[in-house]
């Protein structure tokens, strides 16, 4: 029924529908248990956690999983449709106050807006299972703490040699370290790029690699000839099967985040201004996508950070000037010193 219809109806349409329910036998209530009785039955959170998590996507189950478990933890045996707004704010609030300090925080708001998205999410499920409306889902009505600016910038060239520098002359493999490090500065791409490259996603004739990165995005991406035979010669020498992870150590075992969060510990123990300023991996992404900013322009750079097919941020403006992999090549072909097959 419209809002308009439902304006016009009176008082006495409302006295006629109660006359017709009165000799039908049926009393106002009646209708509407018969409208709650047609829903199945709502499960607790226990029940229906793991059910929305063995459907998600790995990203999407790194990305929220332990929000899920916290709050099966807090409200295992809870209906999905007993907690309160207040009740997921509040939660929220514990979650940022108990967070585990991180090199990229901002004071635990990413913590909680990634709590709210994870209950968004959760509720959404929900809501298309059938077991609560939209207008009784609890955290659409939760607001999502203010993001704060980014305290990243882009690391100085001499900055940046001395963590080079850094990796390539401390540590148990060096040399591993060094080609992580290589990797990011040419190429830019997030962690999970880098840890989810495959000896099979290398096109060497073309010298491009494919990154399969967040939000299931993939491209191919253009990296320098000597880039391309240093991850020719990792896969051979330490056994990399062609459709495992590439970067491994030396005994052939595939590294994880852990060895990302071990080098930058290290580095910060080696250089103090890396430990004071809290330098990661998103820093070298930050410091080459700003480099191409300047110069080759907006398109160029939105292309080489993976962000070519997202124009919501920039309105429609954006689906005209993209770039294409010839100019990303250009681009690296500039940064890096050496020719590119694919530069323009």
């Amino acid at each position: 029924m419209t809002v308009q219809a439902v304006a016009k109806v009176g008082q006495p349409e409302l006295e006629a529908a109660l006359l017709l329910l009165s000799k039908l036998g049926v009393a106002p209530e009646d209708l509407i248990a018969g409208a709650a009785s047609s829903r199945p039955d709502v499960p607790t959170f226990a029940e229906f956690v793991p059910r929305v998590a063995s459907a998600t996507t790995a990203g999407t189950l790194k990305a929220y999983g332990s929000y899920w478990n916290r709050v099966v933890d807090k409200w295992g045996q809870r209906r999905l449709d007993e907690p309160s707004p207040l009740e997921i704010e509040t939660l929220g609030k514990q979650v940022r106050a108990g967070r585990v300090e991180r090199r990229n925080g901002r004071g635990g708001a990413g913590s909680e807006e990634n709590f709210v998205a994870a209950m968004r999410c959760l509720y959404r499920r929900a809501v298309a299972e059938g077991y609560i409306s939209a207008a009784q889902n609890p955290a659409a009505k939760v607001a999502k703490p203010k993001r704060q600016a980014s305290n990243r910038r882009a690391i100085k060239d001499d900055r940046l040699a001395e963590i080079n520098h850094a990796a390539a002359t401390t540590g148990d493999d060096p040399e591993l370290d060094s080609l992580i490090l290589r990797l990011h500065e040419e190429t830019a791409c997030r962690r999970g790029g880098a840890l989810n490259l495959r000896p099979m996603d290398l096109d060497e004739e073309q010298c491009l690699i494919r990154l399969r990165e967040k939000g299931e995005t993939e491209r191919w991406q253009p990296v320098s000839p000597t880039l391309m035979g240093h991850l020719k010669q990792h896969v051979i020498e330490r056994n990399a099967p062609l459709a495992g992870r590439l970067l491994r150590y030396r005994n052939g075992r595939q590294i994880t985040y852990r060895r990302y969060d071990g080098l930058w510990e290290r580095l910060g123990e080696v250089l103090p201004w890396v430990a004071v300023q809290w330098i990661s991996t998103h820093w070298i992404r930050h410091t080459i996508l700003t480099w191409v900013e300047r110069n080759f322009g907006y398109a160029v750079a939105r292309a080489y950070a993976g962000h070519n097919d997202r124009g919501n941020d920039v309105g429609s403006t954006a689906t005209y000037v993209r770039a294409d992999t010839q100019e990303v090549a250009a681009a690296l072909a500039a940064l890096t010193g050496e020719p590119h097959p694919l530069a323009c």
